[in-house]
């Protein structure tokens, strides 16, 4: 039976059309930082993050509501925001081609004013939001140890609070896990300062070994579990279709893939930051974030922020085109977003979150609301269909009496 690294090898040399080259030949006379992959579009990533665009639109509204006082706004207070949101129509546009969100009513803004259209969330919004909250208590500890995993591989274990409020998204956090998750577990999180008045920080209180183990680690250790043989923990090669590397890429890969996983929640402030290890390390950092991530994919620019937390080089983004077998950066609207390859199958997210459960249900009254809008449509076409050939047959009987005088 190939050991894991022998099939990647197999692999490697079957897909390229390589002669066989040594895999043990030290090609490393050349900085890291010089091997250059030139990037290639992958259509089926790149619509796996299109067919969440409208979702995302939809919640960033639901989100504007629900941060108003009473959850209720005024229609002409939400039209002002509609370029922030992202909106391309205007709000009542929006309302009527998305119907289950929300609901309208007339009031007044001030006591002496006239009444003005306002908008709250529906019944159907409020299940939602409540089932959303049972799904958060189902998966409380999941969500602990997300929050403990991302401080135990960052180098101080301490993150800013304004960061972590700004991943939340990304990594599936409720929106008051500062104030209801944290203080719950005063074992693990220490808070430093207070939100949103001057700096604050999240620490990590005492390390626990538990969460100490990569999704790489335990994916190898599962693999020994079940074949009785010792498997070396590394990363899946996921070549894309026609993809085709230099030579002198290929022999990189190779002696790259050989070296020790390093675990990114190892202490490596012995490594050189230009070191292959730190390399190896690095991808495995990134790796892990993304595997913590709800849909296996982060925008570039959101793990910039955390480049000096957990040692990222200046140039750090050229890692998901070095490593295109493991990573994918796709260019979808604009923004840099790494993917992780082996989470998805084709367009289709195969890695799922048990927090995406949330995303599902959401999908859900969206779905049922763009299906009674479209039946209301059908039938407003039929009603008119119906009238125009009642207008046509009133002509036809009157045509005919107007013959007849």
């Amino acid at each position: 039976m190939l050991s894991k690294t022998q099939f990647i090898f197999s692999y490697l040399n079957h897909n390229l059309k390589s002669t066989p080259i040594n895999p043990f030949i030290n090609c490393q006379t050349k900085p890291i930082s010089s091997l250059k992959v030139v990037w290639r579009k992958d259509s089926k990533l790149d619509q796996a993050i299109e067919i969440d665009k409208r979702y995302r639109l939809c919640a960033r509204v639901v989100k504007e509501v629900l941060n108003e006082p009473g959850q209720v706004i005024p229609l002409r207070y939400l039209e002002k925001r509609r370029e922030r949101m992202g909106l391309t129509v205007e709000v009542r546009t929006f309302l009527t081609k998305n119907p289950g969100l929300f609901t309208s009513y007339y009031d007044k803004i001030k006591p002496k004013t006239q009444p003005v259209e306002f908008i709250r969330v529906s019944d159907r919004l409020k299940d939602f939001l409540e089932e959303e909250e049972r799904v958060y208590g189902e998966n409380e500890h999941w969500i602990m140890s997300k929050l403990c995993k991302l401080l135990m591989m960052s180098k101080d274990k301490v993150l800013s609070v304004d960061k972590l409020v700004h991943v939340k998204r990304e990594f599936g956090f409720p929106n008051d896990f500062l104030v209801n998750l944290v203080p719950k577990y005063p074992q693990y999180f220490r808070l430093v300062g207070c939100p949103g008045e001057g700096q604050s920080f999240l620490e990590l209180v005492s390390w626990e070994s538990e969460f100490a183990k990569s999704v790489i680690e335990r994916r190898a250790e599962e693999e020994s579990r079940l074949t009785g043989i010792r498997v070396r923990p590394n990363f899946h090669v996921k070549l894309p279709s026609g993809f085709f590397l230099r030579k002198e890429m290929r022999e990189w890969v190779r002696d790259w893939m050989e070296l020790d996983y390093v675990s990114p929640y190892e202490d490596v402030s012995q490594l050189d930051q230009a070191s292959r290890e730190m390399e190896k390390r690095t991808v495995g950092v990134f790796h892990e974030l993304l595997s913590l991530s709800l849909h296996k994919r982060v925008p570039v620019p959101i793990l910039g922020k955390f480049s000096d937390e957990y040692r990222f080089s200046n140039a750090f983004s050229s890692v998901f085109t070095r490593h295109s077998g493991i990573f994918y950066m796709s260019l979808k609207g604009g923004i840099k977003t790494a993917m992780l390859r082996e989470a998805y199958k084709g367009d289709k997210l195969i890695d799922r979150d048990p927090l995406l459960q949330i995303k599902d249900k959401f999908a859900e009254l969206l779905e049922e609301g763009w299906r009674v809008r479209a039946e209301q449509l059908r039938y407003h076409r039929e009603a008119i269909k119906k009238d125009m050939e009642m207008m046509a047959m009133k002509n036809v009987e009157y045509d005919k009496r107007v013959c007849d005088e």
